[in-house]
C-alpha cells in the first residue's frame, strides 16, 4: 500500500517582533534565506520554536531574524508520525509586504473571433486567456448556463431529482471542477507553469494559500466566484462566451475543419476548434468521430464512493494529533493492487458532501465535493478499479470500439439508477457489508441529498466487485477502522476520467486525421483535473499560436 498524508495548514507569514533594537545593530546578512524545517505541529504553531528552529537552519542567531515566511508546507505522517515539512524564508529584515498577483494584461481584441472553445472548464478558459494575451480573439461556446443560473440548477438535481441536462454538476461555466472539491495540484514536475495558472487563480479571488500549500485547494464556495470573474475579464477584453450553446457537428471540407454547427442550425466558421468538454460529453466525441478524428478507448476507472465520519480519518491519520488547529481535516490517498488490477481512491474530499453528478435521466452517478473550510461532519472519497481491455473483453466489449468505455459507463449508471429505485436516490452499502458481501439492513448516515437505500453493491459491481472487496481487505490491515460499522459505499463512481482519447499530433497537438481540430484537457483524454486541464488550454493555445505564426511566415509578402 502507497498511501500521501498531506494537508495544507495556516497561516503563510509569521512576523517576528524580537528583533535586538537595543543593540540598533543591523544583521550581517541582509538577503533572506530559504530553509527547510520539519516540526511537530505544537512546534509549527509556535511562532518563536518556529523562528529559532528557521535560525537554526539558517546559521543565524535567533535575535537576528525579524521575519519568518513560510513559503511551501505540507503535512507528512508517515511512519506514525505527524510533522510539518515547511520551506521557509528567513528574513534579517522587514520583508516586502506579500502582493496579491496581478490579473494577466490582456489587450483589447477586434474582429471575428479565429478559434471556436467548445466547452468554458479550465481548459478552455485557459485556453482563451493565452490566445487573448497573444491578441487573438477566441469565442467559447458552453452548453450549460453560467455560475448563477447553474447553481439554481444543481439545486434543483440535489433536493428535488430534477436534472438538467446540459446544466449540471458536469456541464456548465468552469466545468465539472466548479462544484467540487476544487483541487489543484498535479503530478506535473516542473512548478514553473503551475505556478502561473495558481497566480492566476489567486489574482481572480482565490486564497493566497495556493501558493503556499503543497497540496491546494479553493473549495466549491470560493471557486465558482474565481471562474466567474475569469470569465469576465475575458469578456471585458473581447472573448466572446456563449451559455446554452450546444454543438452538435463539425463543418469540415478536405479533411479539415472549417467550424461548427449548433443545436437550432446556426454554423460557425473558424479557422481551428479546440476541443474542451470535459469527461462527460458523450455526444461530442461521437460527432467528432463521425467528421473523421481518431478517436481511440482510453482505460478509466470505476467502483463506489465511500464515505467515513471526517473524525475516524482524522484519528486514522494523525493518532493523538487528531483535531489539532494546524492540521484541520486530514485526507489520505490509497493505492492498492489487486493481482493485474490498480485499484485506488479517487478525488478525496475532506469535509465534504457525496452528490448527484448525473448527465443522464436514467443514470445514477456519484461525486464528491468540499468547502474551502473543510470542516464537514464527512469525508468522501471514491474507491475505484481500473478498467482496461481486459475488463471491457469480460464485459463483452471489443476495446478496438473507441466508445467501448462508454457503453460500460452506461451499463453500470443506469443498472445503479435501476437499484436506487430512480430519482437518483443512492443505491447503498455498508462498507464492511460490501467487503463481506451481505446486505446492510440499516444504513448509517451519509450526506448525500437524495439519500440512499440498501442495495447489494457487491452484486451490481459484478466483475468489479472483488478487487475492489480484496484492496480493501488489504487496506483494512493496516487501517482497521477504515471498515468501521460507520463506514458506508454509495454508487456508482464512473466519471474518473474520460473513456476515450480524441487522438492528436505530439508536436503540432492537432488531430493528425483532422486538421485544425486541438483536441484539450479531460474532453480530449489528456488531462486529469483542474490543474492538469489548465495547463494544457494554455499549451493548446500555444500550440494553435505557433502554427498560425507558422502558416503566416510562409505566405508570400
Amino acid at each position: 500500500m502507497r498511501m500521501k498524508r498531506v494537508l495544507a495548514i495556516t497561516p503563510s507569514a509569521i512576523g517576528m517582533g524580537a528583533y535586538d533594537r537595543q543593540k540598533n545593530r543591523v544583521p550581517s546578512a541582509s538577503v533572506p534565506k530559504l530553509v527547510d524545517v520539519l516540526l511537530d505541529p505544537d512546534a509549527f504553531a509556535d511562532a518563536e520554536h518556529l523562528r529559532r528552529a528557521a535560525a537554526r537552519k539558517a546559521k543565524l542567531r535567533p535575535r537576528e531574524v525579524r521575519h519568518v515566511v513560510v513559503r511551501r508546507r505540507s503535512v507528512d505522517a508517515r511512519g506514525g508520525q505527524v510533522r510539518i515539512r515547511a520551506q521557509v524564508e528567513v528574513f534579517t529584515h522587514e520583508p516586502p509586504a506579500a502582493a496579491r498577483p496581478r490579473a494577466w494584461e490582456l489587450p483589447t481584441l477586434t474582429g471575428e473571433s479565429r478559434v471556436v472553445i467548445l466547452g468554458a472548464g479550465p481548459a478552455g478558459l485557459f485556453a482563451a486567456l493565452a490566445l487573448a494575451r497573444a491578441g487573438v480573439r477566441s469565442l467559447i461556446l458552453e452548453r450549460g448556463q453560467a455560475v448563477s443560473q447553474r447553481r439554481r440548477d444543481v439545486a434543483d438535481l440535489s433536493a428535488r431529482g430534477v436534472l438538467h441536462a446540459d446544466s449540471n454538476y458536469c456541464f456548465g461555466e468552469g466545468g465539472a471542477g466548479t462544484f467540487s472539491d476544487g483541487k489543484l495540484y498535479t503530478r506535473a514536475h516542473k512548478r514553473g507553469p503551475v505556478e502561473e495558472i495558481l497566480k492566476v487563480l489567486v489574482a481572480h479571488g482565490a486564497p493566497m494559500d495556493l501558493l503556499v500549500d503543497a497540496r491546494p485547494h479553493i473549495g466549491t464556495n470560493r471557486l465558482p466566484g474565481v471562474v466567474t470573474s475569469l470569465r469576465e475579464q475575458l469578456e471585458r477584453a473581447g472573448v466572446q462566451v456563449q451559455f446554452g450553446a450546444r454543438a452538435v457537428g463539425l463543418l469540415h471540407k478536405d479533411r479539415v475543419v472549417t467550424g461548427v454547427e449548433l443545436h437550432g442550425g446556426d454554423r460557425i466558421d473558424a479557422q481551428a476548434v479546440i476541443v474542451a468538454t470535459g469527461h462527460s460529453a458523450r455526444d461530442v466525441v461521437r460527432f467528432v468521430r463521425d467528421a473523421g478524428a481518431q478517436v481511440t478507448f482510453k482505460p478509466f476507472a470505476l467502483g463506489v464512493r465511500v464515505e467515513h465520519s471526517q473524525a475516524a480519518i482524522d484519528r486514522i491519520q494523525y493518532g493523538g494529533w487528531a483535531g489539532h488547529p494546524v492540521l484541520g481535516a486530514a485526507s489520505y490517498r490509497l493505492v492498492q493492487r489487486v493481482g493485474d488490477t490498480s485499484v485506488f481512491s479517487f478525488c478525496m474530499c475532506p469535509g465534504g458532501h457525496i452528490v448527484p453528478a448525473a448527465t443522464d435521466p436514467d443514470g445514477q452517478v456519484v461525486n464528491g465535493w468540499s468547502p474551502s473550510s473543510r470542516r464537514g461532519r464527512f469525508a468522501n472519497s471514491g474507491f475505484v478499479a481500473e478498467v482496461g481491455a481486459p475488463q471491457l473483453l469480460e464485459a463483452g466489449l471489443d476495446p478496438a470500439d473507441p466508445l467501448a468505455g462508454i457503453e460500460l459507463q452506461r451499463r453500470y449508471e443506469t443498472a445503479a439508477y435501476s437499484a436506487g429505485g430512480g430519482a437518483f436516490v443512492g443505491p447503498a452499502q455498508g462498507l464492511l457489508d460490501l467487503v463481506q458481501g451481505r446486505y446492510t439492513p440499516d444504513l448509517p448516515a451519509c450526506s448525500y441529498p437524495r439519500g440512499v437505500t440498501s442495495v447489494r453493491l457487491d452484486e451490481l459491481l459484478g466483475p468489479f466487485a472483488a478487487p475492489i472487496q480484496a484492496a480493501l481487505r488489504q487496506v483494512a490491515q493496516t487501517m482497521p477502522e477504515f471498515l468501521s460499522p460507520e463506514a458506508l459505499a454509495v454508487g456508482v463512481e464512473s466519471r474518473t476520467s474520460a473513456p476515450y482519447r480524441i487522438e492528436r499530433d505530439p508536436t503540432s497537438l492537432q488531430s493528425p486525421s483532422l486538421a485544425g481540430l486541438y483536441p484539450c484537457g479531460e474532453g480530449g483524454g489528456f488531462a486529469g483535473g483542474i490543474m492538469s486541464a489548465a495547463l494544457d488550454g494554455v499549451r493548446v493555445a500555444q500550440a494553435w499560436l505557433q502554427s498560425d505564426a507558422a502558416v503566416r511566415e510562409a505566405r508570400p509578402h
